[in-house]
C-alpha cells in the first residue's frame, strides 16, 4: 500500500509551509506529495495568507525535492486552457526530472470562479473530455509532427505539441463518484482511478464500475491503479486523536466513520480493509499543515506496519 500526502492549501498555507510539508514527506519515506487546485477557502477557514497556484507550487517543489512524486487531486479543468495546461505540466515534469502525475477534474466550486473572475461553464464534463484528448494528444505527438484538434469547445491547428515531458507517459488520474460517465472517461484516459472521501462499500462499487468500463474499452481491469483519498487523524492515544480532530474542526467519531482516525493500529486495520477491495494507494488528507509530528507518527507507526512483509 502506497501512502501519499495530500494537502488543501486553499484553507490557509503559504508556499513556505507547503515546502516544509513536502520535504517532510520526502524525508519520512512517503511516496508522493499532492495538493488540491482551489483558489478559495471552504467552510470557516479564513484562507490566510491567500491561495497558492497548484502548478506554480509544484514547479517550486520540483526543484526543492529529489524523490517524491508530485501532482494534483485534481487540477480544475475550468481554470486553464488545455494547450496551456499541457505546457505547464510538461515543464514541471522536466523541472522534476520526471516525477509528475496529472489529476484532472471538471471543476465544481462555482463560488471561487466568481471570486476570481473565472468563467464557470454550464457543461463542464464535455469540456473535460476534450481537455483530456488534447493534453494527452499533445504529449503523445511525435517530435517534428503537429497536432490538430477540432472539438465543440476547443480547436487547435498545427500545434508543434511542445514541450515534451521527461516521462514517456505522464500518469493521468481521474476520479469521482459518477456512475456512468466518470468510469467511461477513466477507462479511456486514466492510469489511476481515485475515489475521494468514500466508504469501503462505495469505493468497491465504483472500482467495479471502472474495471468493467476498462474491459469494455479493450483494456484489462488491472491496467489501472485504484486509490482512495481519506482525511487522516492519527494519535498515540485518545487525547491526541481528539486534539488533532479539534484542530481541524472535526469530530473524532465522524472521522472514524468517514476517514482514517484513531490509533495507528486502528488506521492500519482500516487501510487494510480498503486494500482488500482493490485499493493500492491512499492519499492522506492532512488539514493541519503545521503539525509535522502527525506526519512522523504516520510514517513510523502506520506506514512501517503496512510495509512489513
Amino acid at each position: 500500500m502506497d501512502l501519499r500526502i495530500f494537502t488543501e492549501p486553499q484553507q490557509g498555507a503559504s508556499y513556505d509551509t507547503l515546502l516544509k510539508v513536502a520535504k517532510a514527506t520526502e524525508d519520512l519515506g512517503f511516496d508522493a506529495f499532492f495538493r488540491s487546485d482551489h483558489y478559495l477557502a471552504m467552510g470557516s477557514a479564513d484562507g490566510l495568507p491567500g491561495p497558492t497556484d497548484a502548478w506554480i507550487t509544484l514547479a517550486g517543489l520540483a526543484r526543492e525535492t529529489k524523490r517524491i512524486r508530485l501532482g494534483t487531486l485534481m487540477t480544475a479543468g475550468t481554470f486553464r486552457l488545455p494547450g496551456v495546461l499541457a505546457i505547464q505540466v510538461a515543464q514541471v515534469d522536466q523541472m522534476s526530472g520526471g516525477r509528475v502525475e496529472f489529476g484532472l477534474g471538471a471543476g465544481w466550486f462555482e463560488e471561487e470562479h466568481r471570486a476570481y473572475g473565472i468563467p464557470f461553464p454550464k457543461e463542464k464534463f464535455p469540456r473535460l473530455e476534450e481537455q483530456l484528448a488534447i493534453i494527452t494528444g499533445l504529449w503523445g505527438t511525435e517530435v517534428g509532427k503537429t497536432f490538430t484538434y477540432k472539438g465543440a469547445h476547443y480547436q487547435l491547428t498545427d500545434s508543434p505539441a511542445l514541450p515534451k515531458p521527461v516521462q514517456e507517459k505522464i500518469p493521468v488520474l481521474i476520479g469521482g463518484h459518477g456512475a456512468t460517465r466518470t468510469p467511461r472517461l477513466a477507462a479511456r484516459y486514466a492510469d489511476e482511478f481515485n475515489m475521494p472521501f468514500a466508504s469501503i462499500e462505495d469505493s468497491e462499487r465504483q472500482f467495479g464500475r471502472v474495471a468493467k468500463a476498462a474491459e469494455e474499452a479493450g483494456r484489462t481491469a488491472g491496467d489501472l491503479v485504484y486509490s482512495n483519498a481519506l482525511v487522516a487523524c492519527v494519535g498515540r492515544n485518545d487525547a491526541e486523536v481528539a486534539r488533532r480532530a479539534a484542530a481541524i474542526g472535526r469530530e473524532v467519531d465522524e472521522i472514524k466513520a468517514n476517514g482514517l482516525a484513531g490509533s495507528p493500529a486502528e488506521v492500519v486495520d482500516k487501510i487494510g480493509r480498503y486494500g482488500a477491495i482493490g485499493s493500492s494507494r491512499v492519499y492522506l488528507q492532512m488539514l493541519d499543515l503545521d503539525d509535522l509530528d502527525h506526519l512522523e507518527l504516520i510514517s513510523s507507526e502506520v506506514q512501517a506496519q503496512l510495509n512489513q512483509p
